[in-house]
């Protein structure tokens, strides 16, 4: 059986039984599932103070399951950043370790990228929010399941997804991009900007998605990368779901549509939107760090990849990240 390590690396869990619902459910599927010790810890908002959260991620890596798979997001892998011992979590990763989660696991997604190019993480689905949720509240989403298991499995080699905004349609028929797949979360991504953990990437596939902020506010962190030479570096930018603010009587139609219009008047990069991830039922998996070739024919666009991770760490270009060419 696949072992794998249900863990708490950011903000606390607020009850046990969505954990062990995903626990069970994820036994069900064939996994060997264990729950680390300080997974329910509770210090302010986080699970656990600094030092716990550290040391289970040190634990974790040491110990070096199959599948790491965080239970939730929140906020706290910030905290952590200038104490990970990042050898130890790139030893755990070429040892057949794939560390999962979406959210705040940007923060490490994107830290280990800054110092270890070509050993890949995997955003994807976190314990709790995909497979803790009650079947009041919906249950799996069977996508979500089918995908994270066929990853995990070293099966998934690619994702389709169609663009999805007006603006896009067509415009990005023929286009053909190689380069290294990272990004996350736009809010926890641009915090790290200007510091150590950041991920200085060229010609690389930069995918981003947020929750519960306004249009405006992904638009301003948008430009803010546009502006840092962040956006016109890249291969190509896929953007997945913003969901979730309010409204106001002051947008008078504005919305991420005329975000995405903005970014895309102020760049020569594609922008390409549909990924489906993010803070959504339906999520793929992405092997976040590792090479990826993306295809865009019509509105179909497929990202696909080499599926063992130690297959993309021994081919990556240590000195050279690809770009684009569109015909």
């Amino acid at each position: 059986m696949t072992s794998l390590t249900l863990f708490t690396p950011a903000g606390a869990l607020a009850k046990a039984e969505p954990l062990k619902r995903a626990a069970r459910r994820l036994g069900q599927l064939g996994f060997d599932v264990a729950i680390d010790a300080d997974a329910l810890a509770r210090h302010q908002r986080f699970a656990g103070d600094d030092a716990t959260r550290l040391a289970a991620l040190h634990r974790i890596a040491d110990a070096a399951p199959s599948v790491a798979l965080a239970t939730r997001g929140g906020y706290g892998l910030t905290r952590l950043l200038d104490r990970i011992d990042w050898g130890r979590i790139a030893h755990s990763i070429e040892h057949g370790t794939r560390w999962v989660g979406y959210s705040d696991l940007t923060a490490l997604h994107n830290g280990l990228i800054a110092r270890h190019k070509g050993l890949p993480m995997w955003a994807g689905p976190l314990a709790c929010d995909d497979f803790g949720r009650s079947e009041a509240e919906g249950g799996v989403d069977e996508v979500t399941r089918d995908c994270f298991v066929e990853a995990m499995s070293g099966a998934l080699e690619a994702v389709g997804f169609r663009e999805s905004s007006r603006g896009g349609a067509g415009e990005f028929d023929g286009l053909e991009a190689r380069g290294r797949l990272w990004g996350g979360n736009l809010t926890v991504l641009c915090s790290l900007l200007g510091t150590p953990h950041w991920p200085k990437v060229k010609g690389g596939i930069l995918f981003l998605e947020d929750v519960n902020e306004h249009p405006y506010r992904v638009e301003r962190m948008l430009l803010q990368l546009q502006q840092a030479g962040v956006i016109d570096a890249q291969a190509a930018v896929l953007l997945g779901d913003f969901s979730g603010a309010a409204k106001s009587p002051l947008d008078r139609g504005y919305g991420i549509k005329d975000a995405v219009a903005a970014l895309r008047a102020r760049t020569r990069t594609p922008v390409l939107t549909g990924l489906p991830f993010g803070h959504v039922r339906t999520k793929v998996c992405l092997p976040i760090g590792a090479t990826v070739e993306l295809y865009v024919q019509g509105r179909e666009a497929i990202l696909g990849w080499q599926s063992d991770p130690r297959l993309a760490h021994a081919a990556r270009d240590h000195g050279h990240d690809e770009g684009a060419h569109r015909h």
